[in-house]
């Protein structure tokens, strides 16, 4: 497969127009919480203040499903995916994979767990030990998980996985140090597969890329999703990739799920004001569209996760807060079949914007 530059034509098609898998789910998450709690202000206090990093969390993942989380960073998307993975704690909620709460097992169920599930990092290169050879870092999984599998099967299996993510085999004894950014990240996606998971954390993995080595690896990570009914949760602030891979997306701001839905209502009709701001400041290929299209800019500075704003997190940022949105915080609302927006005023327009 020839992969070209981060365009609608260089990316892989099969998935354009899909529709989120329905089914059973392979994951839940129920009211996930994630908070960390800061230093004390002083010896003697006696109240400690906490970052509410992931606040109330709740979602689905199908089989053969991409779930998009997208937001400004620190809403906690990368927390909510490393939580997932039990790499961090959480502080309460439920992660039930497969029809096991997650966060009832211990050390050593959970690690026989973690074969089914992987994780690809944002930045490739930091991401493999320098002094272990490719080969070795492939390996290392197998021979975790499988400590009495023969070494001529594991170099065998590590050879097969280089082909599958566009390496050449010949290159296993070489070090991270000698390839290129976007290879370094074939390696850490081989070494996520190689145990054959069946869920895939993906947390901003194309954000240090070139572009044109983007598309490259989004369509690698298509392809064998299609191949291997992968459920994939990828993370990214870039709106525009998200689309192309997702199947249904989740907007996060602040710790707060603000919107969901599948990928073309959510693009087409976003019912939330961040969302909107969000799609809105996406470029789009046509000049003429792009002079035409409304720009919404948000005003103030993101609030302190420490100590966020009453009622709705957004209020401070949105065009659309009134009063009632200090005082009470909206749930998600039906605004669409599948399709959910936190805000008491999902159903009105945008204001126009001032006069300059």
């Amino acid at each position: 497969m020839t992969d070209t530059a981060l365009a609608s034509s260089a990316l892989d098609p099969t998935t354009t127009g899909q529709t989120a898998p329905h089914g059973a789910p392979r994951l839940s998450v129920k009211d996930l919480r994630v908070h960390f709690a800061m230093p004390k202000r002083h010896l003697f206090a006696t109240h400690r203040d906490y970052i509410k990093a992931v606040d109330g969390i709740s979602f689905d993942l199908h089989p053969g499903e991409t779930l998009g989380i997208v937001g400004e960073s620190g809403c906690g998307k990368s927390t909510l995916g490393r939580a997932i993975l039990r790499l961090i704690p959480a502080t309460e909620g439920k992660i039930v994979w497969l029809g096991e709460d997650l966060l009832a097992l211990g050390k050593s169920d959970m690690r026989r767990r973690r074969q089914d599930m992987q994780i690809i990092f944002q930045d490739p290169l930091a991401s493999l030990n320098p002094r272990m050879t490719i080969g070795d870092i492939i390996a290392e999984p197998l021979k975790t998980f499988n400590p009495g599998m023969p070494a001529s099967e594991v170099k065998a299996k590590v050879r097969e996985w280089m082909a599958q993510v566009g390496l050449v085999p010949d290159m296993i004894n070489r070090y991270p140090h000698e390839f290129s950014g976007g290879q370094c990240q074939r390696i850490g996606i081989a070494r996520a597969m190689v145990l054959n998971p069946k869920l895939v954390i993906c947390d901003e993995p194309v954000s240090a890329l070139d572009v044109s080595i983007q598309s490259q690896i989004i369509n690698l990570l298509m392809k064998l999703q299609r191949e291997f009914d992968l459920s994939l949760v990828f993370i990214s602030h870039d709106l525009s990739v998200v689309r192309h891979i997702s199947h249904r997306i989740m907007v996060l701001y602040l710790g707060k799920l603000v919107e969901v839905a599948e990928r073309d209502p959510l693009y087409d009709n976003p019912r939330h004001p961040y969302t909107q701001a969000l799609i809105s400041a996406v470029p789009l290929p046509d000049p003429d569209a792009e002079r035409a299209k409304q720009r919404i800019v948000l005003t103030g500075d993101l609030p302190s996760p420490v100590s966020p704003p009453s009622g709705c997190y957004f209020r401070t940022r949105c065009p659309k807060a009134t009063d009632r949105c200090a005082m009470e915080e909206p749930p998600l609302h039906q605004v669409g079949p599948g399709h959910r927006a936190a805000c008491h005023y999902w159903d009105t327009p945008m204001p126009a914007p001032a006069a300059e």
